[in-house]
Order: structure tokens, then C-alpha cells, then sequence
């Protein structure tokens, strides 16, 4: 059986497992820097399902920063008609690419 698990991070739920490669909005860190994601509403492990009411206590996605980036870019144009107004202006999001390194439950200690 796989072991994943469901968080929110920023209005938004993520399925994520070990190993995963995760692209959020920016979030604070160096490369390399393993930080904790608490926000878990669900873990799969070892066949057993937890559902959390709405968050698990003391459960844990440990992740690393792998990199900064830029996301594809938008593009918003403006135009008037008969009077040549046009402005063309674009917007590139910062993101974040994180590797899921482990899911932890309460009373759990590392090594996965």
C-alpha cells in the first residue's frame, strides 16, 4: 500500500507522497532547507486511513526547498477601440518547487 497524504497549504489541498516533487506559491527558505507542513487533513499509512476533524493532531510532511522559480507567465491586455489605446502587460508568480521527504503521525520518529 502507498503511503500519502492531504494538506492545505494556502486555500489549497495537495495529495502528496514520499518522494513527490510539490510547486506552491513562494514560500520562505533556502535550497536544501527541510522544513514541517502541519496542515494535514488525511494520511494513508500502511493501509490504515486517519481523517482529521478537520486537521490530524501532531501529524507532520517534512519537505525540502529545492528551488525557487517563476511560473508560465499571464499575459492581460487592455484595448479601446477607434482611439489606439493598447497596453500589454504580463505577471510571472514566484513559486517554490519542495520534495516530500516523509509523513509523519503523532509518536512517530524519522526514518522512512
Amino acid at each position: 500500500m502507498s503511503t500519502y497524504a492531504v494538506l492545505k497549504i494556502g486555500g489549497r489541498e495537495y495529495r502528496v507522497s514520499p518522494g513527490d516533487l510539490l510547486y506552491l506559491e513562494q514560500v520562505g527558505g533556502q535550497a536544501g532547507f527541510v522544513m514541517e507542513l502541519g496542515n494535514v487533513l488525511l494520511v494513508s499509512k500502511e493501509g490504515q486511513l486517519k481523517i482529521g476533524t478537520p486537521t490530524i493532531g501532531g501529524a507532520k510532511v517534512l519537505v525540502e526547498v529545492r528551488e525557487h522559480l517563476k511560473g508560465p507567465k499571464a499575459v492581460a491586455f487592455k484595448y479601446k477601440a477607434k482611439t489606439r489605446f493598447r497596453r500589454k502587460t504580463g505577471h510571472r508568480q514566484p513559486m517554490t518547487r519542495l520534495l516530500v521527504k516523509e509523513i509523519r503521525l503523532e509518536g512517530e520518529e524519522g526514518g522512512q
